[in-house]
C-alpha cells in the first residue's frame, strides 16, 4: 500500500499541486473493474464510477457493476445510487463528482475514476453546461415523429440543427437523438454547444489510462461474460424490469433484447445472440469514442506494473515541475 504524500516534495498545501484524479477506461469488458480495485487498494484510495448504467440500483446482472467483494474491498461511489425511474444526466453527474472528489482529497491525494461512458468522463475533465430537462410534451411530439416516420427523420433533423452533435452521438440509438433534438429545440442551441469549448480549470491533476485488448480477445471475454449472465439469471431480471421498458435507463444492451423475446419478436436463442453481437459493436463504438483523446495512455490491463510505474512517475515529475 503506498501514500501518494510519500512520492511529493513536501510543499504549501496548496489543493491543485498535490491532488491527483486517475481515470481508468476503456470498453466494456476489458477488465477495468478488477484493475481499479487492486489500484485503490494499492494507493489506499477510492473509486468513482463513470459507467452510466451501474448508477441504477435495479441494473445489477445486466451491468456489471463490481461484486460484493469488490466493493466491501475498496469504497465505491455512484453505484446503485438512483432508481431507474429517476432522470439523471451528464450535468448532474459532473456536480456529484466534484462534490465526491473534494471529499475524497480532504483525505487522500489520489482518487480513481473509472468506466467507459466518454461523455461522462469528458464531462469532468472538459466540464459540461446546465443541460435543461426534457419536456414532456415536446417529448411525446419526438417520438410521434419516429413512430410515424421513422429514425431517419429524426436523424435528418437532428444533422440540420446540430451537425456536429450529429457526428458524436449514437445515431442508431433514437432515444440519444431525441434528447438531443430537445436540448436543441427548447434552447435554440445546439446539444454539442452544451460541452464547453474551454477546459475549466481544475483543482486537481488528471492521469488519463486506458486499458485495451485485441479485438478477437475482447470479443472472447465479451461472448463469455454475456453466457455467465445468463447463469446468473439475466431472463428473470430483465422480466422483472420489463413493465419499466420506456425508461431511457433500460435502453440498454441485456435489456432491450430480451425485451423483444418477450415480445416474441425473436427467439431465446436470437436473444443471446443479440446482446453478444450488440455488445461488441459498442464496445467498438467506445474505442472510437476514446481514440479521439490524445492525453489517454494505452495499457493491456495484465500490465499492472508497468500501470502502477506510469502513475508514480507521473505524480513525482509533476512534483518537479
Amino acid at each position: 500500500m503506498v501514500n501518494i504524500s510519500e512520492l511529493l516534495p513536501e510543499q504549501p498545501n496548496i489543493f491543485h499541486l498535490n491532488k491527483f484524479l486517475v481515470i481508468l477506461l476503456g470498453p466494456t469488458a476489458v477488465g477495468k473493474t478488477a484493475l481499479s480495485v487492486k489500484l485503490a487498494s494499492h494507493f489506499n484510495s477510492e473509486i468513482i464510477s463513470a459507467d452510466s448504467r451501474q448508477f441504477y440500483k435495479e441494473l445489477v446482472i445486466g451491468t456489471a457493476p463490481p461484486g460484493p467483494e469488490e466493493l466491501k474491498t475498496v469504497k465505491h461511489h455512484l453505484i446503485g445510487t438512483l432508481p431507474i425511474t429517476e432522470y439523471y444526466n451528464v450535468y448532474r453527474f459532473g456536480q456529484d463528482v466534484s462534490a465526491i472528489l473534494e471529499k475524497i482529497f480532504h483525505q487522500y491525494n489520489i482518487a480513481f475514476m473509472v468506466g467507459g461512458s466518454g461523455l461522462y468522463i469528458d464531462a469532468v475533465c472538459k466540464g459540461i453546461d446546465d443541460i435543461p430537462d426534457p419536456d414532456s410534451e415536446l417529448r411525446d411530439e419526438l417520438n410521434n415523429i419516429f413512430t410515424t416516420s421513422g429514425i431517419q427523420a429524426l436523424r435528418d433533423q437532428l444533422k440540420i440543427l446540430d451537425p456536429a452533435g450529429y457526428e458524436k452521438i449514437d445515431i442508431a440509438n433514437h432515444k440519444r437523438i431525441i434528447r438531443a433534438l430537445e436540448v436543441c429545440i427548447t434552447t435554440g442551441k445546439p446539444y454539442s454547444s452544451f460541452l464547453k469549448n474551454k477546459v475549466p480549470d481544475r483543482p486537481y491533476n488528471i492521469l488519463k489510462i486506458g486499458l485495451r485488448r485485441d479485438r478477437e480477445e475482447l470479443n472472447h471475454i465479451i461472448n463469455k461474460r454475456v453466457d455467465q449472465m445468463i447463469q446468473n439469471g439475466l431472463e428473470n431480471e430483465a422480466k422483472m424490469l420489463y413493465p419499466f421498458r420506456h425508461l431511457n435507463s433500460l435502453q440498454t444492451v441485456g435489456y432491450r433484447e430480451f425485451f423483444d423475446y418477450f415480445e416474441a419478436k425473436i427467439s431465446f436463442e436470437d436473444a443471446i445472440e443479440k446482446i453478444k453481437t450488440n455488445t461488441r459493436r459498442y464496445a467498438k463504438k467506445q474505442m472510437t469514442w476514446f481514440s479521439r483523446d490524445k492525453d489517454i495512455s494505452w495499457f493491456h490491463p495484465a500490465e499492472f506494473d508497468s500501470i502502477l510505474e506510469f502513475i508514480k512517475t507521473n505524480i513525482s515529475s509533476h512534483s518537479k515541475s
